[in-house]
């Protein structure tokens, strides 16, 4: 089965692909050459998840998927949570991103952080949504040459390492986004493979 993943980012595709195993065929929109900017406009992750799918579904009429995820650190009440990818600024890259997380929580005691993903499945039957949840707590200082976004300066509950530090094997045990893309999954084995 092939399913559209409304995303550029080949990290995130490829990272999807490991999970989802053989039956499902992802294709990332650099693969459709679909290069036009769907603007995340709407101030919840659910918002702009939809808007993604609806955008993509649109555009190919074809199962999609779209995702959102934020980081919501506690001592910032929930920030940057949406606006997590230009938490610097709309031009920004990640290392602005986690300098500027860095400045806003010093001083601060409380660590603890969340990564919450949710994702919006579409096809012409459907539309429904899957969250994926995991704590954690923000360091002083990044480590690890892994991952992308914030995964130098989260460690997730239960593990000694950042996200950056583990390879994505280690990582999909913990990732928010391995928790909500696999109740995706699930629900595409239990819908197409009959």
């Amino acid at each position: 089965m092939k399913i559209i993943f409304a995303t550029s980012n080949n990290n995130k595709a490829i990272e999807l692909q490991k999970m989802m195993g053989d039956f499902i065929q992802i294709e990332s929109l650099k693969d459709l050459f679909f290069t036009d900017e769907i603007e995340e406009t709407e101030d919840t992750l659910e918002g702009n998840s939809k808007l993604k799918a609806i955008a993509v579904f649109k555009a190919f009429d074809r199962a999609c998927f779209a995702d959102d995820t934020g980081l919501e650190v506690e001592a910032l009440n929930g920030a940057p949570g949406v606006y997590s990818a230009r938490y610097a600024g709309p031009e920004c890259d990640a290392k602005q991103n986690m300098d500027k997380l860095l400045t806003d929580m010093k001083g601060s005691s409380n660590r603890k952080a969340r990564f919450r993903t949710v994702i919006t499945f579409m096809d012409r039957d459907e539309v429904l949504q899957f969250e994926g949840i995991v704590e954690g707590e923000i360091i002083h200082q990044k480590r690890g040459l892994f991952g992308f976004g914030y995964d130098p300066l989260f460690i997730p509950n239960g593990s000694l390492s950042t996200f950056a530090e583990m390879q994505l094997e280690e990582k999909n045990q913990f990732s928010h986004r391995a928790r909500a893309f696999s109740k995706l999954k699930n629900h595409l084995l239990g819908r197409y493979r009959k």
